[in-house]
Protein backbone atom coordinates (compact mmCIF):
# COMPACT_ATOMS: atom_id res chain seq x y z
CA UNK A 1 0.00 0.00 0.00
CA UNK A 2 1.29 3.42 -0.94
CA UNK A 3 0.16 6.63 0.71
CA UNK A 4 -0.98 9.43 -1.56
CA UNK A 5 -3.27 12.46 -1.64
CA UNK A 6 -6.61 12.83 -3.36
CA UNK A 7 -7.90 16.21 -4.48
CA UNK A 8 -11.66 16.74 -4.52
CA UNK A 9 -12.99 19.67 -6.52
CA UNK A 10 -16.64 20.76 -6.64
CA UNK A 11 -17.45 22.08 -10.11
CA UNK A 12 -20.45 23.32 -12.08
CA UNK A 13 -21.92 20.63 -14.34
CA UNK A 14 -20.92 22.35 -17.59
CA UNK A 15 -18.99 21.37 -20.73
CA UNK A 16 -15.18 21.56 -20.56
CA UNK A 17 -14.91 22.05 -16.78
CA UNK A 18 -12.94 18.83 -16.27
CA UNK A 19 -10.93 19.56 -19.41
CA UNK A 20 -9.85 22.94 -17.93
CA UNK A 21 -8.69 21.26 -14.72
CA UNK A 22 -6.78 18.62 -16.70
CA UNK A 23 -5.18 21.31 -18.88
CA UNK A 24 -4.20 23.40 -15.85
CA UNK A 25 -2.47 20.43 -14.25
CA UNK A 26 -0.95 19.22 -17.53
CA UNK A 27 0.49 22.66 -18.29
CA UNK A 28 2.19 22.50 -14.87
CA UNK A 29 3.62 19.05 -15.73
CA UNK A 30 1.39 17.31 -13.16
CA UNK A 31 0.31 13.87 -14.38
CA UNK A 32 -3.18 12.67 -13.42
CA UNK A 33 -2.96 9.04 -12.27
CA UNK A 34 -6.63 8.52 -11.38
CA UNK A 35 -9.75 10.58 -12.00
CA UNK A 36 -13.39 10.16 -11.05
CA UNK A 37 -15.95 12.79 -12.03
CA UNK A 38 -19.62 12.58 -11.13
CA UNK A 39 -22.45 14.99 -11.91
CA UNK A 40 -24.99 15.83 -9.20
CA UNK A 41 -27.64 17.91 -10.94
CA UNK A 42 -26.21 21.36 -11.69
CA UNK A 43 -22.92 20.59 -9.91
CA UNK A 44 -20.37 17.83 -9.94
CA UNK A 45 -17.41 16.42 -8.11
CA UNK A 46 -13.98 15.71 -9.55
CA UNK A 47 -11.63 13.47 -7.57
CA UNK A 48 -7.99 13.34 -8.67
CA UNK A 49 -4.84 11.49 -7.70
CA UNK A 50 -1.69 12.90 -9.25
CA UNK A 51 2.00 12.05 -9.47
CA UNK A 52 3.10 15.20 -7.64
CA UNK A 53 0.59 16.33 -4.98
CA UNK A 54 2.74 19.26 -3.80
CA UNK A 55 2.96 20.72 -7.32
CA UNK A 56 -0.76 20.08 -7.90
CA UNK A 57 -1.66 21.90 -4.70
CA UNK A 58 0.52 24.85 -5.69
CA UNK A 59 -0.99 25.15 -9.19
CA UNK A 60 -4.57 24.70 -7.97
CA UNK A 61 -4.02 27.40 -5.35
CA UNK A 62 -2.38 29.71 -7.90
CA UNK A 63 -5.27 29.33 -10.35
CA UNK A 64 -7.84 29.75 -7.56
CA UNK A 65 -9.34 26.29 -8.09
CA UNK A 66 -10.82 25.40 -4.71
CA UNK A 67 -10.19 21.85 -3.56
CA UNK A 68 -10.19 19.56 -0.58
CA UNK A 69 -7.11 17.43 0.01
CA UNK A 70 -7.65 13.99 1.55
CA UNK A 71 -5.23 11.25 2.51
CA UNK A 72 -5.63 8.19 0.31
CA UNK A 73 -4.12 4.75 0.02
CA UNK A 74 -3.18 3.07 -3.24
CA UNK A 75 -3.29 -0.70 -3.45
CA UNK A 76 -1.91 -2.81 -6.26
CA UNK A 77 -4.00 -5.95 -6.67
CA UNK A 78 -3.81 -8.88 -9.05
CA UNK A 79 -6.23 -8.52 -11.98
CA UNK A 80 -8.39 -11.51 -11.10
CA UNK A 81 -11.94 -12.13 -9.86
CA UNK A 82 -12.38 -11.58 -6.13
CA UNK A 83 -9.20 -9.57 -5.56
CA UNK A 84 -11.07 -6.31 -4.96
CA UNK A 85 -13.60 -8.00 -2.66
CA UNK A 86 -10.76 -9.52 -0.62
CA UNK A 87 -9.01 -6.14 -0.26
CA UNK A 88 -12.23 -4.38 0.78
CA UNK A 89 -13.08 -7.15 3.26
CA UNK A 90 -9.68 -6.66 4.94
CA UNK A 91 -10.29 -2.90 5.21
CA UNK A 92 -13.78 -3.45 6.62
CA UNK A 93 -12.41 -5.92 9.18
CA UNK A 94 -10.11 -3.12 10.41
CA UNK A 95 -13.11 -0.79 10.79
CA UNK A 96 -12.09 1.41 7.87
CA UNK A 97 -14.98 3.27 6.25
CA UNK A 98 -14.20 4.63 2.79
CA UNK A 99 -15.54 7.90 1.41
CA UNK A 100 -14.53 7.04 -2.15
CA UNK A 101 -12.90 4.29 -4.12
CA UNK A 102 -11.60 4.20 -7.67
CA UNK A 103 -10.13 1.21 -9.46
CA UNK A 104 -8.65 0.90 -12.92
CA UNK A 105 -6.69 -1.53 -15.06
CA UNK A 106 -5.41 -1.28 -18.59
CA UNK A 107 -6.71 -3.81 -21.10
CA UNK A 108 -4.79 -7.03 -20.61
CA UNK A 109 -3.08 -5.62 -17.52
CA UNK A 110 -1.92 -8.00 -14.80
CA UNK A 111 -2.36 -5.52 -11.94
CA UNK A 112 -5.22 -3.27 -10.80
CA UNK A 113 -4.63 0.10 -9.13
CA UNK A 114 -7.19 0.81 -6.40
CA UNK A 115 -7.37 4.22 -4.72
CA UNK A 116 -9.23 4.37 -1.40
CA UNK A 117 -9.76 7.78 0.18
CA UNK A 118 -11.07 9.11 3.42
CA UNK A 119 -10.79 5.94 5.44
CA UNK A 120 -11.83 6.48 9.02
CA UNK A 121 -9.54 3.97 10.71
CA UNK A 122 -8.61 6.50 13.38
CA UNK A 123 -12.28 7.04 14.21
CA UNK A 124 -12.85 3.29 14.34
CA UNK A 125 -9.88 2.82 16.69
CA UNK A 126 -11.09 5.64 18.96
CA UNK A 127 -14.58 4.11 19.08
CA UNK A 128 -13.12 0.70 20.04
CA UNK A 129 -11.00 2.32 22.77
CA UNK A 130 -14.03 4.20 24.12
CA UNK A 131 -16.16 1.04 24.06
CA UNK A 132 -13.44 -0.94 25.85
CA UNK A 133 -13.10 1.76 28.52
CA UNK A 134 -16.87 1.83 29.01
CA UNK A 135 -16.98 -1.93 29.51
CA UNK A 136 -14.14 -1.76 32.06
CA UNK A 137 -11.44 -3.53 30.00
Amino acid sequence: MAKTKQFTITVPNEPAVVARIAKTLGDAKVNILALLAIAHGSNGTVELVVDNPARAKKVLDATKIRFQETAADEYELPNKPGALAHCLDRLAAKGINLNSICATVSKGGRKVAVICAGGSQAKAAAAKTKAAAASGR
